[in-house]
């Protein structure tokens, strides 16, 4: 991968979640692997982009041929951490066709009446596309464990559930990529406080994102605890420090790559002969 000079090593195995990590001792200002500044990152991000972008073709264009290969990025966080600046500046420099997001939201009452994997599988990505989860299956043992929207044998199961169910996708030809975008509560505070004191940002103000910050220390156990549980050799996690929002989109952008490099694309040959559709086509 061509990388601008302020990477100095890989940051993959520096945020994926090992054993003995914890949360509460993981800095969330850090950039671990790159010894550059902002605008450092900007550059950085933009150079990766292109490279991005051709490999997400390449994906989608082995797909046609019948590779059944495809990527789910994860994406969980608090509130104002920067899940939608992931999608914009990193999934928005690649071509739209090639990428399904799902942004999972409350559930509907048809959603609540089947498992909480439901909804979950019938947002899958197709082969050839990277898909993106804002927000996931993850909300079950999150905000239902702090929540306390199930009881604790049934959070207990869906841990379960949740790896068996990777598993299963990974087996598909499906690279799964779990990121957590780890903001500090003192971060946090000063996004909040910006989207009160600009008109343009009072949309993005929810006042029921204070009621879940009340919630902080219980975010953070059950947090804690999904790491423990589910950070798989199918499914890995990622915490990935988002004081910055630039480092956190090109942390993210660096993992989608590393994935789509790991494929070793090549460009699907064509199973027609070249020579003669060209021939025609000049006669025509």
């Amino acid at each position: 991968m061509s990388r601008e000079p302020f990477w100095t090593e890989d940051p993959a195995p520096l945020l994926r979640v090992g054993p003995g990590f914890r949360l509460a001792e993981a800095p969330s200002d850090a950039h671990p692997g790159f010894d550059g500044d902002k605008a450092a990152g900007h550059r950085a991000l933009a150079e990766g982009a292109k490279l991005l972008a051709d490999l997400q073709e390449r994906l989608f264009a082995n797909s046609r041929m019948g590779d059944e290969r495809r990527i789910l990025l994860v994406l969980q966080a608090m509130d104002t951490a920067g899940k939608g600046g992931i999608v914009k500046h990193v999934m928005g420099s690649v071509d739209p066709q090639g990428v399904q997001l799902a942004a999972f939201k409350k559930p509907t009452d048809e959603e609540l009446a089947h498992d909480f994997l439901w909804r979950i599988r019938k947002r899958l990505p197709e082969a050839g596309m990277i898909g993106v989860f804002d927000r996931s299956h993850y909300e079950d043992v999150l905000i239902g464990r702090v929540r306390e929207l199930a009881p604790p044998e049934e959070i207990e199961r869906r841990y379960d559930a949740i790896n068996e169910f990777e598993s299963e996708v990974a087996a598909t030809g499906t690279t799964i990529i779990k990121v957590m975008l780890h903001l500090s509560r003192e971060e946090q505070g000063r996004r909040l406080l910006e989207r009160l004191e600009r008109p343009d940002k009072h949309w993005k103000f929810n006042p029921g994102d204070l009621d879940e910050r009340e919630r902080w220390e219980g975010y953070a156990e059950a947090y804690q605890v999904a790491f423990d549980r589910t950070s798989t050799a199918d499914a890995p996690w990622y915490v990935v420090p988002a004081d910055r929002k630039w480092y956190a989109r090109l942390a993210v952008q660096h993992l989608l790559i590393d994935a789509l490099e790991a494929m070793q694309l090549e460009w699907p040959a064509a199973d027609y002969d070249v020579a003669e559709q060209k021939a025609r086509l000049l006669a025509s």
